[in-house]
């Protein structure tokens, strides 16, 4: 490697990737099994020498290997004399292992507000009707300082907003509880898919994606996706999440020495693939001003045609495996990889590219101008790591080890959405009872006339006098009646005496 390139591999003449114009992103194609996987690795470890760190996901389960020092084999040997490299010495490179479900790396966390409601609603596969039911849950949470950092606190916000949509329909729009209900079921099924794991804190703090060890090399971050693969639109989301973030939070530095961080996206066609409009849009815009913010892109994917002209029009660095034109997709994949290439006179593009051998790519990248090279058959020089996966104490090893660790490990569940959600709850519960039993209270009392109820309110005034009064006033009356009742029986007696006589 130079001082200011990576080498990848010698054709006609020696290929290097300038670390000046590495922001200016890149694309590494092919069929299965052609060398796409060595030629990222080879590319990452040049990026670590040169003291940039590197993101990128390990869909096969064999990139951790790069951590681990490579064994000098009779095919490695040869292929590094053929592309003439000056010296070949093993060596490991300072790899972070990160997993979203926490097995095989640090927990890698987001939290619902930074995911936002654009890229829930791509995970969740909304309608348009569905995903504005989700912007006003997002704005309700904003208005009323609801955090919403995981999954329940958005299931429970949900549940609000269906109990009060009648009101949030006069003050936002329309909230239909349709709408809601099938956004409770999508979050449903995201939980049961591990989502409740990957939406919490502590989320990931970017800058721990940008550093480099004690001795300058830049860390090579690697994201565990083999279990994720099975869910790829969690898997795509989440990729294209952590690209939306660095480029929202990272600083405008034009065109650095060398960028601040590469980002590799393998099977990138599943970012594309059933994306809405809004959604490509967002792409397009972060590729093609994140360069500003040093940070370089590299889609890894089987056939250019996965990537949209637009975006495809922005990668200016480019290594092309083997394509094998068997169906009418194949042959337009095949022509359109053709096409992209700066012509070369000694070369026909669309005979070469099925002829391509394992580890051999046609390679084109930018010069010192910023202008594509000749495309050129290339052999790609053999890494100096490990070809397959590090074993799995190896890996727990650099886990121990990791200065990430005490951070991340442990989930935090601090005060949010559903916590506050759940007490207003509580409380309604509790007035509504209170109110119950005072109206059924009510159905039991006789009724109150105003000579009663000034009684009453003497009676409490008196309360301690309130058995004595009340005795004395049934004396008084029981003395009357006894009065009344001899008099009664006297006057009697007396007229039967008088009418006697």
């Amino acid at each position: 490697m130079q001082n200011d390139a990576i080498y990848i591999g010698k054709g006609d003449k020696k290929q290097h990737l300038l670390l000046k114009r590495a922001n200016r992103h890149g694309l590494i194609a092919g069929a299965t099994g052609t060398g796409k996987t060595v030629t990222l690795q080879i590319l990452a470890e040049g990026f670590s020498k040169a003291g940039v760190p590197v993101f990128m996901a390990d869909v096969k389960g064999d990139l951790s290997g790069i951590s681990q020092p490579g064994t000098p084999k009779p095919f490695l040997s040869k292929r590094a004399t053929q592309v003439e490299l000056d010296s070949y010495d093993m060596a490991g490179f300072p790899a972070v292992f990160w997993d979203v479900y926490g097995k095989q790396g640090h927990p890698l966390r987001a939290t619902i507000s930074d995911m936002g409601p654009l890229l829930l609603a791509r995970l969740l596969e909304l309608n348009d009707t569905q995903e504005g039911v989700l912007n006003i849950a997002f704005k309700l949470a904003d208005d009323n300082g609801l955090a919403l950092l995981d999954l329940k606190d958005l299931q429970s916000l949900m549940t609000f907003v269906a109990e009060q949509s009648k009101t949030l329909t006069a003050l936002y729009g329309n909230v239909s509880k349709a709408s809601v209900g099938a956004i409770q079921r999508r979050l449903l099924q995201l939980e049961q898919q591990g989502g409740d794991v990957f939406f919490g804190e502590p989320a990931l703090e970017l800058g721990d994606l940008l550093q480099c060890d004690t001795n300058g090399l830049g860390h090579i971050n690697i994201l565990a996706a083999d279990e994720l693969m099975e869910r790829p639109r969690l898997y795509a989301t989440f990729l294209l999440w952590l690209l939306s973030e660095l480029f929202e939070e990272l600083p405008e530095v034009g065109d650095p020495d060398k960028p601040k961080l590469v980002f590799f996206f393998d099977e990138a066609h599943l970012l594309f693939d059933d994306a809405p409009k809004a959604l490509l849009q967002k792409v397009e815009q972060v590729v093609r001003l994140i360069r500003s913010k040093g940070v370089g892109v590299y889609f890894v994917s089987q056939n250019p045609i996965d990537i949209p002209d637009k975006i495809l029009g922005q990668l200016g660095n480019r290594v092309q495996h083997a394509l094998r034109a068997f169906t009418p997709r194949d042959k337009k994949a095949v022509n359109a990889a053709a096409s992209t290439f700066r012509a070369n006179p000694d070369l026909d593009v669309k005979q070469v590219i099925g002829e391509l051998g394992v580890g051999e790519a046609l390679v084109s990248t930018l010069d010192s101008q910023g202008i594509p090279t000749v495309v050129d058959r290339t052999l790609i020089r053999p890494p100096c790591s490990r070809l397959g996966p590090a074993e799995v104490t190896e890996r727990e090893q650099i886990l121990a080890r990791s200065k990430f660790g005490p951070r991340y490990d442990e989930s935090i569940d601090r005060e949010s959405a559903y916590e506050k959600l759940k007490v207003r709850a509580e409380q309604a519960s509790q007035e509504v009872e209170a109110q119950a039993h005072t109206d059924k209270s009510r159905e039991y009392e006789p009724a109150v006339t105003p000579q009663r109820r000034q009684a009453s309110r003497s009676s409490r005034q008196r309360s301690s006098s309130r058995q004595g009064v009340f005795e004395t006033l049934c004396k008084s009356v029981a003395r009357t009646m006894g009065r009344e009742m001899t008099r009664s029986v006297v006057r009697g007696i007396l007229g039967s005496l008088f009418k006697g006589r």
